[in-house]
């Protein structure tokens, strides 16, 4: 196969920061080359170079067998280079067609937009990929999987030979994952080659031919996908061995029940869930996109208004009607989406870790006690291995696991009884997943009480002493933890469609 683009002995440098230290990559015609490595290692970096976004300090960029040194995003796009963000740049008022070409139009006489040509041009690029789909759709009507082919059909429209997928798969279900698969396998063999960034080591073996891994903005080897096993890739990226030990449930016996749901209820998306969850124990909510699992967590928290049902927290009936009377109780959420709901990007850690707490630092007159402030940011940044050069460090630079913690701390320091965690390590790398697990488990261990909503099965087995596990509104059912429970068993619950409820004698 040829090399489509080579890049040796790459460099850069940001204020302080010696970014990339002699990094090398290649990708080759007709292959999925996996860009592998923790938060921070310099992944996006040595795509910007190679987009266009950011310039070399050093080292060679070879595209097409020439030197080149692409500026702005237009001429790497020029070079046959495109790149799909994890933050979809779509406009959801626009079609699909007007979307891909939006600034390249095709144009009639006097500058008139020709509409047959756009949507014609738009069908012929979807034909291509096999897309059923029409080019006057609107985008905003479609779900996060068809507006990621619409991104690779813009980026295919500037007749890239090389296209860069960061986290493709976050947003995306099984079904959805697989027939992105199916489109990036087409792609293959028309001779496209794909770098494809994920922290998904399963998807390795099902899409990549190749695997590079960089740590801590250095190069640390290439491998074949296929036959290199995961824990020596893991081994690769994290510059240390990562067991995760078997899961022990511990027997909480009569320990206080923390948390009692019942009845509740949310038009079609919450139809009369019941449990119960006691102190000290983490209790996984599984199933299917659009099963429900968040609605629930949402309503709890009095995100959402619920049409009917029960919380008790300790044994006390509560009213919650917002999320503030859900503090007030002792229940602190953890959105999936941190950046828009749990953090204020443009703030430092000091203030977001003080952010629901601010009357614990009022001196009165609306005065805050700065230096008590740093004190406790402090405490939390060493208490949960919070990775920052200082308490005043903006959020927004922090890893995606460090931000993860920032929120922890922000309902630790509430003094949260209940913490609900939802998707607790999307877009976190390997090395930081299993410092958010132990972390859990530490949480757990000191009496609070924990639920966790994930869409990865080996997480939720990996975490959950029982899991909960829900089915279009419904709770299908509630299974042991530990090796007693298979993902066969999870799933078969996940897809029993207008199922009564079935709770499992573990529920009691």
């Amino acid at each position: 196969m040829s090399k489509l683009v080579e890049m040796t002995g790459i460099e850069k440098y940001f204020p302080g920061v010696h970014a990339l230290k002699n990094v090398q990559f290649d990708i080759a015609s007709g292959e999925v080359h996996a860009l592998m490595g923790e938060n921070g290692a310099g992944k996006s970096t040595l795509m910007k170079i190679l987009s266009g976004i950011y310039q070399r300090d050093g080292g060679e960029l070879i595209i097409g067998g020439q030197s080149v040194s692409p500026t702005t995003p237009g001429e790497a796009q020029d070079l046959g280079i495109g790149i799909i963000h994890q933050e979809l740049s779509l406009m959801n008022d626009l079609t699909a067609a007007q979307n891909i070409f939006i600034g390249r139009e095709p144009r009639r006489k006097f500058g008139r937009l020709d509409e047959a040509m756009l949507n014609a041009k738009t069908a012929e690029i979807f034909g291509s990929m096999n897309l059923n789909l029409d080019p006057k759709v609107l985008v905003g009507s479609l779900t996060i999987a068809k507006q990621q082919m619409i991104e690779i059909a813009k980026a295919l429209s500037f007749r890239s030979n090389v296209l860069i997928m960061d986290e493709p798969t976050a947003a995306l279900n099984d079904a959805e994952i697989a027939e992105l698969f199916a489109i990036i396998r087409r792609l293959k063999s028309e001779g496209v080659g794909i770098v494809y960034i994920s922290h998904k080591m399963d998807e390795l073996k099902q899409i990549a031919d190749r695997v590079t891994v960089m740590r801590d903005g250095e190069y640390v080897g290439t491998v074949d996908a296929v036959e290199t096993p995961i824990n020596k890739i893991i081994a690769m990226m994290v510059g240390r061995e990562v067991n995760e030990k078997p899961l022990e449930v511990p027997n909480l016996g009569d320990a206080e029940v923390s948390l009692k749901v019942s009845g509740l209820c949310r038009g079609k998306d919450i139809q009369d869930v019941s449990f119960t969850v006691q102190r000290g124990e983490i209790l996984g909510f599984a199933g299917l996109m659009g099963a429900g699992r968040t609605e629930v967590a949402r309503a709890i928290f009095g995100a959402d208004p619920k049409d009917a049902g029960k919380i008790e927290v300790h044994g006390r009936q509560v009213a919650i009607q917002s999320p503030s009377d859900a503090v007030k109780a002792g229940i602190g959420y953890l959105s999936e989406d941190r950046k828009h709901f749990g953090l204020a990007t443009g703030m430092n850690v000091r203030d977001n870790i003080a952010l629901s707490s601010m009357d614990l630092f009022s001196t009165g007159r609306g005065v805050l006690n700065e230096d008590k402030m740093a004190e406790t940011a402090k405490l939390f940044i060493r208490k949960l291995g919070i990775r920052t050069p200082s308490d005043t460090q903006e959020v927004r630079l922090l890893s995606g696991g460090n931000q993860q913690k920032v929120v922890i701390a922000k309902w630790l320091l509430r003094d949260c009884d209940i913490l609900i965690f939802d998707e607790p390590t999307r877009g976190i790398d390997v090395g930081a997943k299993s410092e958010i697990y132990k972390l859990l488990e530490e949480l757990a261990a000191e009496g609070k009480t924990i639920i966790v909503i994930s869409s990865e099965l080996p997480e939720i087995m990996r975490l959950s002493h029982r899991i909960a596990v829900m089915c279009e509104g419904r709770l299908t059912g509630i299974l042991p933890g530990g090796k007693e429970t298979t993902q066969e068993d999870i799933m078969q619950l996940a897809t029993q469609r207008e199922a009564a409820m079935r709770v499992a004698e573990t529920v009691q």
